[in-house]
């Protein structure tokens, strides 16, 4: 579907595996954000996630960071993507292009081609340090530190360079490591005020992550996990069904 439906925002279900009713668009460009890759029409959330990529941005524009570079959100009614993502379902996610170059306004048809280079290295073992910047590391904080965020998905080579400069520090509980994620973040949000049929993931584990946890993201089993075997197909919540065919 190309448009969200009418009335309020209503998620049903979790990020994986849901979807949500009365999404809101990001606009394609707002004080320190353009969004890119427009025609996958991936710019629909919940009014708390649109509201936080605007204040992320806002946030950045005052620590003196250049214009943010918004990638996909959801779909106008959640779901499963066709490619790209097996999470951003419900309205709560939203990746964020970690690259800080000087940015010119840019027609939405020249964003569609954007390339961000990654910020690790080719082997996975570290971060690059000919592109990691401590702007970097402030823009990550900053996104982990916005009201509502549940957690932020990074390389396993970004948290561990994080720890090494901010290790104790609170919002790095926050912060995630995940395969890939090496040129973007992905926030997530909790579920918003007023979603009862919204479900959480479990919090992250207490602590700052700095641990015995993070060097096995660095491992090989880790960065080369081994093929798993087709399971049963996922079902969407019953609900879901009314939102995705409604007119």
């Amino acid at each position: 579907m190309t448009r969200p439906t009418a009335g309020p925002p209503h998620i049903l279900g979790q990020t994986g595996l849901g979807c949500i009713a009365g999404a809101v668009a990001l606009p394609p460009d707002g004080p320190g954000w353009q969004a890119v890759r427009l025609s996958r029409n991936r710019n629909w959330g919940h009014p708390a996630l649109v509201e936080s990529v605007r204040d992320l941005a806002g946030r950045a524009r005052a620590q003196g960071l250049p214009t943010l570079w918004i990638g996909d959100l959801g779909q106008p009614r959640g779901g499963p993507m066709p490619y790209g993502h097996s999470s951003h379902q419900a309205g709560l996610d939203a990746d964020i292009w970690l690259d800080l170059s000087p940015k010119p306004a840019m027609t939405s048809a020249a964003r569609e081609d954007v390339v961000v280079p990654s910020l690790v290295l080719p082997d996975g073992t570290g971060i690059d340090p000919a592109r990691w910047t401590p702007g970097h590391a402030t823009l990550i904080r900053l996104a982990a530190e916005l009201p509502g965020i549940d957690r932020i998905f990074v390389n396993p080579a970004i948290k561990r360079e994080l720890c090494r400069g901010a290790a104790g520090a609170p919002w790095l509980r926050r912060v995630r490591p995940w395969r890939g994620h090496d040129s973007h973040m992905h926030l997530r949000l909790r579920c918003p005020p007023g979603q009862p049929d919204c479900r959480d993931q479990a919090p992250p584990p207490a602590g700052d992550g700095c641990d015995a946890s993070l060097d096995w993201w660095l491992t090989p089993e880790a960065r080369q996990p081994a093929p798993r075997g087709p399971g049963p197909a996922p079902r969407l919540p019953t609900a879901c069904r009314a939102v995705l065919e409604a007119r």
